[in-house]
């Protein structure tokens, strides 16, 4: 397979070592199953929860996400709406946030995986198991 960038292997949710296995099973429109990932990548072995709690800090990259797109919105009614009530902030963004879940879930985790967990990119390897 040729190589793969690091930004295609982020956004195609492929592991960050060999950039070729899927890191989760199903796809995020699967919504009863959107969170179910790998233990090992398909591909080369590697397991993806490197130590128990591991993916307890992907929460604070789900966070400045969400965060992100709660201030997006905020500006967004303010300036199109003319800033209405509270209530009309919170029926628009509460559901907004409530329907990125999935995305956001995996997006956090692949994140951490390939910017913050120290796996490095390497083509030549091949199945641990």
């Amino acid at each position: 397979m040729a190589n793969v960038s690091q930004l295609q292997a982020v956004s195609g949710g492929l592991c960050p070592r060999c950039r070729q296995g899927k890191i989760f099973k199903y796809p995020i429109y699967n919504l009863r199953r959107f969170d179910d990932m790998y233990e090992h990548c398909p591909h080369c072995g590697l397991r993806y929860e490197i130590e128990p709690g591991y993916f307890w800090g992907a929460m604070f990259v789900s966070y400045a996400l969400s965060a992100g797109v709660a201030l997006v919105l905020g500006f967004l009614v303010f300036y199109g709406l003319n800033d209405p009530g509270g209530w009309t902030y919170v029926l628009i963004i509460c559901p907004a946030l409530v329907l990125i879940t999935p995305i956001n879930f995996r997006i956090s985790r692949i994140v951490w995986l390939h910017y913050v967990s120290g796996i490095r990119y390497d083509p030549g390897k091949t199945s641990e198991f």
